[in-house]
């Protein structure tokens, strides 16, 4: 897979988180947030599994211990982010929310950059402030006062580039992206779970009404988005896979358009402007540079 392909297949995934936004915020008013994380990744975990099993009888190659620490690490960070994002959206805007989230666009090369010793393309910086700025334009250039709700959405974020970071180095190591999958969710269902039974009440009548919702979330937000990202960042930098999933942003606004009649501010459409030109940006300027270097 070229890197360009890769991008394409990030930038499905956030398309399919996009839609995911819409499902998220219809479910809460059945759910709670840890019902509906556990019973999404629980079904995630099912609809991967047997790809997984098939990917193991394919390669021959058991994981070994380190593998499972790696695929371990990456489970916790997205556990944390989404428990994070869901509790914190409960107390803060849907503006403020969608914004600093959107923060692991610039923690992901100051991970790369701090921890991991590698230095990203220079045109990532200019490229993550640009999307920075979109996603603030795109939800109407303003933020509320900051609150409890906002400092566990800010941490979402810290958690959110730390997957992104990790994904790849587990897939390098074990080369079994679907077993990473498969774990990732387990832990993701297995930990929300246990939070959710010690904190929140469930029905039947609940998860039957939530029901669309969690099989959007379930099978496509998680078990086909994550997946992707997971295969299509084998191909590419974090930095660069961050830009692009960071479109899920930019995606979440146009479903919610659609699907939920909401209205895109005036200003919205600087944002998607600068959304898209961060992600042309990140695509078309190392492949300039290469070329230049080539020629000379």
């Amino acid at each position: 897979m070229s890197r360009i392909q890769a991008n394409l297949v990030l930038l499905l995934a956030a398309a399919i988180w996009g839609g995911g936004f819409v499902a998220q915020s219809q479910a809460m008013e059945w759910l709670g947030p840890n019902w509906f994380n556990a019973l999404r990744f629980a079904l995630a975990t099912v609809a991967v599994l047997p790809f997984a099993l098939r990917e193991a009888g394919s390669t021959g190659k058991p994981l070994a211990l380190r593998d499972y620490g790696w695929f371990l690490l990456v489970g916790l960070s997205l556990l944390a982010a989404q428990t994070l994002q869901q509790i914190g959206i409960q107390s803060t805007s849907v503006t403020n929310a969608s914004f600093l989230t959107g923060l692991y666009v610039v923690l992901v090369p100051v991970i790369a950059v701090a921890f991991l010793q590698r230095r990203p393309h220079w045109i990532i910086w200019p490229a993550a402030l640009l999307t920075v700025i979109g996603i603030l334009l795109l939800n109407g250039g303003s933020l509320s006062t900051l609150g409890e709700g906002d400092i566990l959405v800010i941490l979402c974020a810290i958690f959110i580039a730390i997957q992104i970071t990790l994904t790849p180095i587990a897939v390098r190591i074990s080369e079994r992206p679907l077993a990473l999958a498969t774990v990732q969710f387990t832990v993701c269902a297995g930990g929300a779970g246990l939070a959710a039974g010690a904190l929140e009440p469930i029905s039947t009548s609940a998860i039957v009404a939530a029901l669309p919702e969690i099989l959007y979330a379930g099978l496509l937000s998680s078990g086909v988005a994550f997946v992707l990202q997971i295969i299509g960042q084998r191909y590419t930098t974090a930095p660069q896979a961050a830009i692009f999933l960071s479109s899920e942003a930019l995606f979440g606004a146009l479903f919610g358009a659609i699907l939920l009649a909401e209205t895109l501010p005036s200003i919205g459409y600087a944002g998607c402007g600068l959304i898209f030109a961060a992600m042309l940006l990140v695509e078309l300027v190392p492949e300039w540079t290469r070329r230049r270097t080539a020629v000379a």
